[in-house]
């Protein structure tokens, strides 16, 4: 298969990649891969052969995926996926499967659609990156071995001591939106993964963002809650606000994020823009 790379990261599928090496190794002769060893790794592997490749293939969850795309963002390059992550929120919303056949069917028609990606303070983010209560689970969730049966007991124990953020907008016409929040999400696709849909209207090709803002909830409304979370119904939620934006800034009372479900640390104040169409993925 013709200028086509793929980029395994070995930590994703609970690090069982090799019966997907295999798989390709059956069905391609002498495939182009590269078994990444870290993100610098990972850009350096692209660079190399960025000229004579025109798919590259993100072998991984939704960190793997936003990693690569860092590379090919605002260029004529493609992205397709192979899901291996805890969630899959964004392979989910592009239609990638665990199929290894239809991806590679999918890259023999080469048919691809521009979708958007947006930006938290310079840093990219393809899917869903958020505050608050998200944030604080993000990075307790990265001191297990994942999971959604990990992510659910670390939501449920970090809920009881959580304490709101405090959000305040610079942005011209937000200001009565400023208050306390258990979290805030930026969505560029519907659902975070594993069929979760905090943003059930957001569309990943149509310029915007929604700015998903939760406030704190009794305990005992979760169950609720989360069942309009899995069954695309939060919209109807009074705990829930969405603002549809192209372009906003705000500060937060906190450094914990999560981008793509990966923590990052990001101080104050926070400026987040929209890229149009600015990534070539695989359909």
């Amino acid at each position: 298969m013709r200028n086509v790379a793929f980029i395994i990261n070995p930590f994703s599928a609970k690090k069982n990649y090799h019966p997907f090496l295999r798989a390709l190794k059956k069905r391609i002769s002498d495939p182009v891969y590269y078994i990444s060893e870290s993100i610098e790794d990972t850009y350096h592997f692209i660079d190399t052969h960025f000229s004579d490749t025109d798919i590259f293939v993100a072998v991984g969850g939704d960190g793997t995926i936003s990693t690569v795309a860092q590379k090919l963002i605002n260029t004529d390059k493609i992205l397709a996926i192979f899901p291996a992550g805890s969630g899959n929120g964004f392979s989910n919303e592009t239609k990638f499967s665990k199929n290894i056949d239809d991806l590679l069917t999918k890259i023999k028609s080469r048919k691809t659609k521009q979708i958007d990606t947006f930006t938290v303070n310079g840093r990219l983010s393809i899917n869903v990156s958020g505050t608050g209560f998200d944030g604080k689970v993000v990075k307790e969730f990265e001191k297990t071995e994942r999971g959604f049966k990990n992510y659910i007991k670390v939501s449920i124990k970090t809920f009881f001591n959580y304490k709101p953020v405090q959000i305040k907008f610079l942005t011209d016409n937000y200001q009565q939106y400023n208050g306390k929040y258990l979290m805030l999400n930026i969505a560029n696709t519907r659902q975070f993964g594993n069929n979760a849909y905090i943003a059930p209207k957001a569309r990943k090709s149509d310029g915007l963002v929604d700015l998903v803002l939760v406030k704190k909830f009794p305990l005992t409304y979760s169950p609720f809650f989360a069942f309009r979370m899995f069954t695309k119904r939060l919209k109807d939620d009074h705990y829930v606000t969405y603002l549809p934006v192209s372009e906003i800034e705000f500060e937060v009372n906190t450094k914990n994020w999560h981008l793509d479900g990966e923590f990052n640390k990001i101080t104050s104040p926070i400026k987040v823009k929209v890229q149009p169409k600015s990534l070539n993925i695989l359909q």
